[in-house]
């Protein structure tokens, strides 16, 4: 997965799509209910604040785990 895609759901009728914009870090999404990731997996959401991974290299996918840090750019 070189180009992650997300959704996040904050209720009924209520998405956005999550694609990185080439800057290195994560995107903050607030007052989502789930993440969804390009294969259809939900990922419920249990903080306000969530930091979705947009450099495809986390172990932790669809959260970031600052592993961006480490790439060179």
């Amino acid at each position: 997965m070189t180009d992650p895609s997300w959704r996040a759901v904050s209720g009924p009728g209520q998405e956005v799509t999550i694609r990185p914009c080439g800057e290195p870090g994560p995107v903050l999404v607030r007052n989502a209910r789930a993440v969804v990731d390009q294969e259809g997996t939900t990922h419920p959401v249990t903080r306000p604040v969530v930091a979705v991974c947009t450099c495809a290299k986390s172990q932790r996918l669809p959260w970031c785990d600052s592993t961006h840090k480490s790439i060179p750019r």
